[in-house]
């Protein structure tokens, strides 16, 4: 998992490519709760994201939670077919801002 922090005003972006699986989530996990630190606009960009897993989901999750605590924007862009059918069947993408 490879992750770019790019910052945009008052918004940081993420843009994540590789498997967000359980042995590739702590980086992507560590990289949102920096953000989020700095930032109440979180973005993410998937359109390198390829496959993910529990794990991932998990991470999601958790910053969608520390977000919403801090009254702030939590987006997902460009989510690949496969991983907005596990966003569909695990009810993520009801939950989750997706662009």
């Amino acid at each position: 998992m490879n992750i770019e922090t790019i910052n945009q005003g008052d918004s940081i972006k993420l843009v994540a490519t590789g498997e967000l699986t359980s042995s590739t989530s702590e980086p992507l996990g560590t990289a949102i709760k920096s953000a989020i630190q700095e930032t109440g606009n979180l973005i993410l960009d998937f359109k390198g994201v390829e496959y993910i897993a529990s794990a991932g989901l998990r991470i999601l999750l958790e910053a969608k939670k520390l977000l919403d605590a801090k009254n702030g924007n939590f987006t997902i862009r460009n989510v690949k077919a496969d991983v907005m059918h596990v966003f569909d069947i695990t009810g993520f993408s009801d939950i989750l801002n997706l662009e």
